[in-house]
């Protein structure tokens, strides 16, 4: 079966070779660790995370699960930023090599939920299709990863899935449910349709129905998070899922905590042919490290992705430098021995590099070029008619 893709009636049919698809993907796993150490998978898992809830709980699990389950969701709501992009097959490729079955959540019932794409399921599936094309165009490592559709999964497994859902409910008030609201991009303030009000008591069912040791999700997903661990004390269930919280990438303007789709000038596309103008417009205060949402692109995509940096110069202006960590660079910065207009050219044509292949692959695959421009019209026509913001 195509994961890419809601199977139907498909899915009896191809049941079989799907499982032995995955039998041999959980043996390559296995294998994979038995060459790491303990200490170096820790590091590597614990790596990904600005938080880790809890750090010796994530020890004891590598100890005793061979192949622990990692949980990543999101919902398919128009084009893909770099965040989510490359962050995402950063992270997804390090929990693979650490020898974790990463399993992404297409929360394609819960984008409908929350009104993205007007709420149409057929469009917001098509965004899903389009965002799996991306990772694979990026390079994630698929061997280690299980595609999973809500809107299957749950119809398939209902019997499971809503007596969970249900009992989450039962246990928690109505205020603790919107202290999760930031979860789908909104703020207690605004006002929620009853299925939002939902949203929260599923994903944190989502957890449990698909059986995770960890959730890899961004800091903004921590509340529905601790609500899973808070709910195991409810139900006197030992084993929580440990949480793994990675950074949140800023927006390229002055204060913006959060990149944002609505805001196509403070965000890269992972298709994005406006690189160059966009990071040369972008807020990079001379000296200043705390809140430079440049220095940040560095730090959490040009580093892990190519392990150095190099800027090109003239020999007047400092002469060309590959600075081989942040520490490095963050030294010179604020020095003012690397200026902002040493910065904005290094990390564009980073940046460039990366995407070029996405760029190709939906420039020359057929399939991929009507996906892309099937989304971006989505995206036009969601825009000018909905006030409603969007999760990043």
């Amino acid at each position: 079966m195509d994961p890419s893709q809601p199977s139907g009636s498909s899915a009896d049919a191809s049941a079989s070779s799907s499982s032995s698809s995955s039998s041999s993907a959980v043996e390559n796993l296995a294998a994979g660790m038995a060459a790491m150490s303990l200490q170096d998978r820790f590091e590597l898992l614990r790596g990904i995370g600005e938080e880790c809830i809890q750090e010796d709980e994530l020890m004891n699990l590598l100890q005793k699960k061979p192949v622990p389950i990692c949980y990543d969701g999101f919902e398919p709501s128009g084009r893909m930023h770099i965040a989510q992009g490359i962050v995402k097959t950063i992270n997804v490729n390090k929990m693979v090599r650490a020898g974790c079955k990463v399993k992404i959540w297409i929360a394609d019932w819960f984008a409908q939920l929350n009104n993205k794409m007007g709420g149409d399921i057929k469009k917001i599936q098509t965004v899903g299709r389009y965002m799996i094309e991306i990772w694979r165009a990026a390079g994630m490592n698929l061997d280690g990863v299980e595609f999973l559709w809500s809107s299957e999964e749950i119809n398939k497994r209902a019997n499971e899935y809503w007596p969970l859902v249900m009992d989450i409910a039962r246990k928690n008030n109505v205020k603790r449910i919107m202290r999760c609201c930031q979860i789908m991009g909104r703020n207690d303030s605004d006002e929620l349709t009853a299925a939002q009000i939902f949203y929260p008591c599923m994903q944190c069912a989502d957890i449990f129905f698909l059986k995770a040791d960890i959730c890899q999700l961004g800091m903004d997903q921590r509340k529905v998070n601790m609500l899973a661990r808070e709910y195991c004390d409810d139900i006197k269930r030992r084993n929580k899922p440990i949480i793994l919280s990675h950074h949140m990438l800023p927006g390229f303007k002055e204060g913006q905590e959060k990149m944002s789709k609505s805001d196509p000038s403070s965000a890269i596309f992972m298709e994005d042919d406006e690189v160059n103008l966009k990071i040369k417009q972008a807020f990079c205060p001379p000296n200043i490290v705390d809140g430079n949402p440049c220095l940040e692109y560095i730090k959490y995509i040009v580093f892990p992705w190519f392990e150095t940096f190099e800027v090109v110069r003239k020999e007047e202006n400092g002469g060309n430098k590959t600075f081989a960590n942040m520490n490095e660079l963050i030294a010179d910065y604020e020095s003012g021995a690397l200026h902002p207009a040493d910065v904005k050219p290094a990390l564009a044509k980073a940046i460039n590099q990366i995407l070029q292949p996405i760029r190709d692959h939906f420039k020359n695959n057929s399939e991929a070029k009507v996906l892309l421009n099937t989304v971006k019209n989505y995206k036009v026509k969601t825009e000018d008619t909905s006030s409603s913001p969007q999760a990043s």
